[in-house]
């Protein structure tokens, strides 16, 4: 695999890395496993050919994960933020990420079924909280701050109003 990116993700997995590499691929386009390597040598994290590392693109970005045993869950400090054009996109990607046992969060964050966080977010939704205007972009955070997944309709009308 050949890649120009200088930064670019790595994910740790206890063992399921080219599963969730995999899944991952399955939703979004211009997405897929590129590489597969079994480490040949023993490692910290099992024997020869146990530890895999997963060269994945998503989205046409660079992505790498391992699965070597269990290390440090996932947490809220890391998440993946999916910028969607319209709420079509938005619930399309939501409901893949949450398919075989991910579960919502608040303020349109989910965890996928390997515990990685995402975020599937509007495109417009920087800009609305960001306004000028204090009162618009208070409007908009409060209307984000009870939903669950968010609804871009009623963002805007919160916005508008």
């Amino acid at each position: 695999m050949k890649s120009n990116a200088k930064v670019f993700p790595h994910l740790w997995y206890a063992k399921e890395a080219e599963e969730a590499a995999r899944f991952y691929a399955s939703i979004f386009p211009s997405s897929r496993v590129d590489h597969v390597t079994e480490l040949r040598s023993e490692s910290p994290g099992g024997p020869p050919g146990s530890v895999r590392v997963v060269d994945f693109t998503l989205l046409g970005q660079r992505f790498q994960a391992i699965s070597a045993g269990p290390h440090h869950a996932f947490n809220d400090a890391v998440s993946m933020v999916v910028v969607c054009d319209d709420q079509a996109e938005l619930d399309r990607y939501w409901d893949a990420l949450l398919e075989g046992g991910g579960r919502p969060q608040a303020c349109g964050w989910l965890i996928d079924r390997f515990g990685l966080r995402w975020q599937i977010v509007p495109a417009a939704l920087d800009e609305m909280m960001r306004d000028r205007d204090p009162a618009r972009a208070k409007r908009v955070t409060d209307a984000l701050l009870k939903m669950v997944k968010l609804d871009i309709a009623a963002l805007e009308q919160a916005y508008r109003s």
